[in-house]
């Protein structure tokens, strides 16, 4: 299990990098031929919207690999452990129903109603773009189940430690 997990952050981190470099870029492009060339650049705006999209939702998709989502830990804290350890499922399950339902299902679904169009610059399919929910919905997914997993087999960390990769 460990092994996979590894091998996601190694994918997704990439990823992630590799898109905000490629934004930097890109970013940089527009700002010199705007500014420089006096000419304007009609794609680079739409194509790093949409690979800003895709590197949230993989930054997302590490997050959720972390167990770094949003929490509010003030009540959980005072229960026993065996408490925290329910309310940390509970958390993942609904993790997981969130990625499943909204992510993937409805992520789908509006990546088929897309296909039909086109970006106004690029003139690519728009489904291609939006196809980054029903990926990182199955990402989230697979890490929620993961978590699950090693929430049963290895615990909670103590109090004030954070979870370490091996």
């Amino acid at each position: 299990m460990q092994k996979l997990r590894n091998a996601l952050n190694q994918i997704l981190n990439v990823l992630t990098g590799v898109s905000f470099l490629v934004m930097v870029a890109i970013t940089t492009w527009q700002v010199v031929a705007r500014y420089i060339l006096g000419s304007p650049s009609t794609w680079s705006e739409e194509l790093v919207s949409y690979m800003f999209a895709w590197a949230s939702l993989f930054g997302a998709c590490l997050v959720t690999g972390e167990r770094g989502h949003m929490n509010i830990p003030i009540l959980v804290e005072k229960l026993p452990e065996k408490g925290q350890k329910v309310m940390a499922v509970l958390g993942e399950l609904i993790a997981l129903a969130f990625s499943i339902i909204i992510l993937l299902i409805g992520g789908t679904q509006i990546t088929k109603l897309a296909m039909g169009q086109l970006t106004s610059s690029l003139g690519v399919v728009v489904g291609v773009f939006y196809f980054a929910l029903p990926v990182a919905g199955v990402l989230n997914s697979v890490y929620c189940i993961l978590n699950i997993v090693d929430i049963f087999k290895n615990g909670l960390p103590a109090q004030g430690q954070e979870e370490t990769e091996v």
